[in-house]
Formats: C-alpha cells, structure tokens, sequence
C-alpha cells in the first residue's frame, strides 16, 4: 500500500493541520509534530519534505526510542574509529547521512539530557562532531521532530531543555485523534476496506452492514488510523461471503475464549507481580442497596451483582468477552451470571 495515500481525510481538524504543514513545507525552520500514536506523524514529516525545496535530496528518519541510551549519540552523530568498545571504523551519522535533506526526530521526547544538550548545538551552529573527532563538520539539514509527549511540561520539570524546544518550535503542528475527526472514520473504512478486497481479489466491494459501521464511528480508536486500518482489512480477509456486506469487525485481536486469564490481584502480588487494583466500594455506590432495608442477604447480594454485570455489558456495548475480561471472570461464569438474572438481550451481542 503506498504511504501516502493513506493521508486522506475531510474533517475540518485535518485539513487545518495538513493545510499547515503545507504552508511550513517551504521554509527550512524546525516543524514539531504533535500527536497520538497512530495519526500519522511520519506521513506529515514526508509531506514537509516532498514540498519543501529539499525534496530531491534524502529524508532520514530516527526513532529516538529505539536506541539504547549509549548509542543515540553515535546514532545522531557518528563516531570515529576506536571512539569506544566496538567502533572499529568510522561511521557517519543521520546528520551527515542528512546533509542537504531533512531529518525527522521521532519520539523526541525520550532523548537523554546529554542528547539533547548536543542536538541543541547543531540546531543552533549546523555543525556536528563525530564522537572521538576532534573538529566538528558542517552541515546544512531541515529538522522535523514528532513526540507524543507533552513537552512544555517536561520542559517546566526539567526532563526536557526548554532552550531546545524553543528552537525546535517554531511550527507546531499538533494532529488531532482520529476519534474528533468528524466523518473521516467511514471515509478512511471505505477506503481501507475496497483497498483489501482488491488485494485478495474479490470481484467487487460489498461495503459495511449499517450496524458494523456505526461501530466503526463509535469505537474511541487509541490506536488511531493504523488501529483502524488493521480492523478493518482483518474484517475483509475474514469475511467469507463477498456478495454481502461485511457484518462483523474484531476491534481486539486478542479477544478468544481460549485467552489465558491475568492473575488476580491476590495472585500478582503473591508472586511479587504488578497489583491489579481491586474495585473500591465507591465504584458501585449508585447501585448499591441501603443495608438499613435489607431483609433477605441472598436477594440483596443478587441484586447488586445483576446491576454491577449489567452496568459492565453497558460500558463494554455488550460484548461478552470485553465485560468478562473487565469483571476478572472467565466466559462461561459471565454467561452463567447472564442466564441467571435474564439479561439476555446481549445473546445477540457476543
């Protein structure tokens, strides 16, 4: 699939923002792109670079968090020869490699002080030194850095040099979440969808059952458009009946009944794991009874555990498997408890 056809869209949020990086595209000034994982902060970083006037010239990428502290220098910068354990030549660094183009800074945000205190100076000079060199070399690169942190407040406790990120702001590019970008979740489905059915050659494209995508628009997407484009082609490989619309979508890979169950968190802490938080009384106080007029323990308990199971099938839209997860039960204990108070209108929600 080509990248940059995946950048489509037509909300008023996401034009603005693609709108912006257009205009920044023409000045070689540091671009900062904001924005959750999955929105399409690389993409934005290519779109400065194609319209810029270094578009012939390379785009380097780096993903800050990738590296191991020790090695995001040299990664940066380069190193000489015998400049420590293992550098056995010398080697060029995304800088130079840069020179002429642009270089996008992925992550930004996990950058070590001693990192930041060295990109700093090639910002402000256009000259980096090689680790173990003794003269700095010239260049002449465009910065677009990306994070998903909120660098202002970094900067305000001191995890992040606030001189740096002056210099690195002067365009702030922030791109909003696929969930507030209003009418864009069906036109990029459509999208990805006619895209798979075309890749495992299905004659034509039967589009969403209505219900399917009213799902699609009401999920919240933490993942944003790569969460959405993987649900959707999984939905159209899966689908066995091309003649019909596609009915069901898995928002959760993961989701099986076969799924190993997490420790409690009586478990975890037993065997020195992370605690899961136990539910506090307060979190079911609206649908809990007034104990001054219990008169019967079994009906109170049953009650109240019918309201706290059809409180969570609510939250979860009815799916079964997302609720038992949430309430800490295997499937069929959930199904037990639905047989058993009569909720069954979620037989036709699993």
């Amino acid at each position: 699939m080509e990248r940059e056809n995946q950048f489509i869209g037509q909300s008023g949020a996401f034009l603005d923002a693609v709108e912006r990086a257009s205009r920044a595209a023409a000045l070689s000034r540091p671009v900062l792109v904001i924005g959750e994982r999955g929105t399409g902060k690389e993409l934005i970083a290519e779109r400065l670079h194609r319209l810029s006037t270094r578009w012939d010239e390379p785009l380097v990428t780096m993903n800050c968090a990738a590296l191991p502290e020790t090695l995001i220098e040299a990664e940066l910068f380069g190193h000489e020869a015998g400049a420590f354990t293992g550098a056995t030549k010398a080697r060029t660094g995304r800088f130079e490699e840069a020179d002429k183009g642009t270089l996008f800074l992925d992550e930004l945000g996990t950058l070590s002080m001693g990192a930041q205190e060295r990109l700093l100076r090639a910002v402000e000079y256009g000259e980096v030194t090689r680790i173990g060199a003794s003269r700095p070399v010239r260049v002449d690169v465009r910065i677009v850095a990306a994070t998903n942190d909120d660098l202002p407040a970094l900067a305000e406790s001191g995890e992040f040099r606030a001189d740096l990120l002056d210099r690195l702001s002067f365009e702030v590019i922030t791109l909003p979440p696929l969930r507030v970008r209003e009418g864009d979740i069906g036109v990029l489905a459509e999208y990805f969808g006619r895209r798979m059915a075309a890749e495992i050659e299905w004659l034509g494209w039967p589009g969403f059952a209505p219900h399917v995508m009213d799902q699609l628009e009401n999920y919240a997407w933490p993942g944003n458009v790569r969460e959405l484009r993987n649900v959707v082609e999984r939905a159209v490989y899966r689908w066995d009946d091309p003649s019909m619309p596609i009915a069901h979508v898995q928002f959760d890979p993961f989701d099986s009944p076969w799924k190993p169950r997490a420790p409690s968190h009586r478990t975890a802490s037993a065997t020195g794991g992370a605690a899961q938080a136990a539910p506090r009384a307060e979190d079911f106080a609206s649908s809990a009874p007034c104990f001054d007029e219990i008169e019967d323990l079994r009906a109170a308990v049953d009650a109240h555990e019918r309201a706290i199971v059809e409180h969570a099938l609510g939250r979860h839209r009815w799916n079964q498997r997302q609720t038992a997860r949430a309430l800490n039960l295997t499937y069929d204990q959930l199904r037990h408890c639905i047989k058993k108070h009569g909720l069954m209108e979620s037989e036709s929600a699993d």
